[in-house]
């Protein structure tokens, strides 16, 4: 018996290795085309976020924009191999899995990579032209705006994360009560604190304006809400 789950044991272990190994060769690979695309992604990313104002961006160091490159490369190359990488997770995980627990699973999954893409797409689309038409709006005849591109692109990418994290709330909110996790009662009566918590996460996560704080407060309470809702629809069924 002993001998039997120590086989077990290594087996996981050598499963588990397997999927390291996928997973790092997957990144390792995809990472030299992603750097061949970086600039152009970063041309269009700008574009979005300034795309009624004719404004050069400037960079301070020599290797400024090489490095924001191989950092835009990181971050693409992880975003195309998720799904791969999601693969292999799933497939070490699935022979454990009862079948209602997989469905479950596959369901969370869909909906929370749904939901971050939302997110990206609500921050890029919306958000980051809306800071630097607000940022702009300052510029005068005696005061011009000089942007440094490591400060946007990177403000980018950042804000990019946070809005396809905080757009999870609904899911989470969702999961908590059909699990019987929280009551559906006691979460409805926090409103006021959630609401709390939205600003302090808003405070701590974007730039330190009230008009960012705000723009991301309104919509993750909008999300939660719509949560709640999802939740009431699913304990009626």
């Amino acid at each position: 018996m002993a001998a039997e789950k120590e086989e077990t044991l290594v087996e996981h272990i050598e499963a588990l290795r397997s999927v390291l190994i996928k997973s790092l060769s997957a990144l390792a690979v995809g990472i030299l085309p992603m750097f061949a695309v970086a600039p152009y992604i970063m041309d269009a990313l700008i574009k979005i976020m300034m795309p009624d104002n004719d404004i050069r961006l400037n960079f301070f160091a020599p290797l400024e924009v090489f490095m924001l490159q191989i950092k835009m490369a990181l971050v693409l190359d992880i975003l195309v191999c998720f799904p791969y990488i999601a693969k292999q997770v799933w497939n070490f995980i699935l022979p454990a899995l009862y079948d209602h627990e997989r469905h479950f699973i596959k369901s969370i999954v869909l909906s929370s990579s749904c939901l971050f893409i939302a997110g990206v797409l609500f921050c890029l689309f919306v958000i980051l032209p809306w800071i630097m038409r607000f940022g702009l709006s300052f510029a005068s005849d005696h005061i011009q705006a000089v942007f440094g591109i490591g400060n946007i692109v990177s403000m980018a990418l950042w804000l990019s994360v946070i809005f396809g994290i905080m757009f999870q709330f609904p899911l989470v909110c969702y999961a908590l009560i059909c699990a019987d996790i929280v009551a559906y009662e006691t979460m409805t009566s926090k409103r006021a604190y959630v609401v709390v918590g939205i600003l302090i996460l808003s405070g701590l996560l974007t730039p330190p304006d009230v008009i960012s704080q705000l723009m991301m407060t309104i919509p993750t309470y909008g999300l939660f809400e719509v949560g709640l809702f999802l939740a009431r629809k699913h304990m009626k069924n």
